[in-house]
């Protein structure tokens, strides 16, 4: 699924800059994600391993985790929030 500007309202947009997620991250994380098991009833979770290899705050780190939640209406989907984590080693969907 494509998202538009219209979908990541400015209260996502300055959270996934303060965690260092771009809009590309958010797309991969829904379109080949894994379900996050830590969704709350009614909103849908999707979490990616993406490799990293970059410096985030003064230490470099081999992957990013990312986690977005949406909810689903109709045709659209409603952004909720997204997590990162910085690391290696991340579990995978068939861990």
């Amino acid at each position: 699924m494509r998202l538009t500007d219209a979908d990541f309202h400015v209260h996502i947009t300055a959270r996934m800059a303060q965690r260092g997620i771009t809009r590309d991250d958010v797309e991969r994380a829904i379109n080949e994600g894994w379900d996050a098991t830590d969704a709350k009833p009614g909103v849908l979770g999707k979490v990616i391993v993406l490799p990293f290899n970059a410096t985030w705050e003064n230490r470099f780190y081999a992957e990013k985790e990312v986690s977005v939640y949406f909810k689903q209406v109709e045709n659209r989907i409603i952004l909720l929030t997204a997590k990162a984590r910085y690391g290696k080693g991340f579990p995978r969907k068939d861990s």
